[in-house]
């Protein structure tokens, strides 16, 4: 039974300035947690952090009660949804689904494809190019994306900011019917309270560390 992800006393500094002072939590396998909290609380460099992407200074992260420190950030297993979906712009919606299926037979990486484009309410999409997309449509390509190598868990930094306040509540929902369909292990950042209610299992407010 894998335990999932857990974070004990995590400390991140830039120079003499701490970003994280001691955050510990546990997410559930499964279970949707989004980080709240206002600017300069570090809910991105916990992101950050938890994918590799950040040296701790002091603190443990681990998943199914590993130890990550040792583990570099494309052996984690851990996707990420950015704000700007950070899709290849010469590359078809297809070919950026299936980016990480390249391990897979080619018949394998199209059903994978197929499917998660169904999944994300895509279907018939794997042609049309990132720019020709709407931005909602390019953040469930993104998400597809993410989903397709089936990772340990779905690490997302506040994936709707950019969008328009009806189109980020839709697509809240439809993120959160996703997330619970696929069984997904994520991390959800966002600024807004409501979004945060929309999408996650639990909330983990996160308060700026002390200054000095």
């Amino acid at each position: 039974m894998v335990s999932g992800l857990e974070l004990r006393d995590v400390t991140v500094r830039y120079g003499d300035t701490t970003a994280l002072d001691g955050v510990s939590m546990a997410v559930a396998p499964g279970e949707v947690v989004a980080l709240l909290g206002p600017s300069g609380s570090g809910k991105s460099t916990l992101l950050r952090a938890i994918a590799g992407l950040e040296p701790l200074v002091e603190g443990t992260i681990l998943w199914d009660g590993a130890d990550l420190a040792a583990v570099p950030t494309h052996k984690r297993g851990f996707g990420m949804v950015f704000q700007d979906g950070q899709l290849f712009p010469t590359m078809s919606v297809g070919r950026n689904v299936g980016y990480g299926l390249t391990h897979l037979p080619k018949a394998a990486q199209r059903a994978r494809v197929t499917a998660l484009l169904e999944l994300v309410g895509l279907p018939g999409l794997e042609h049309r190019r990132p720019t020709e997309l709407s931005g909602g449509q390019a953040q469930r390509v993104a998400l597809a994306r993410s989903l397709a190598p089936s990772p340990h868990a779905l690490l997302l930094d506040e994936p709707l900011s950019a969008l328009d306040p009806g189109l980020r509540r839709r697509l809240a929902d439809d993120l959160a019917l996703i997330l619970r369909e696929t069984h997904t292990t994520a991390v959800y950042v966002t600024h807004d309270p409501e979004e945060a209610e929309r999408v996650a299992d639990r909330v983990v407010t996160l308060s700026p560390p002390p200054a000095g």
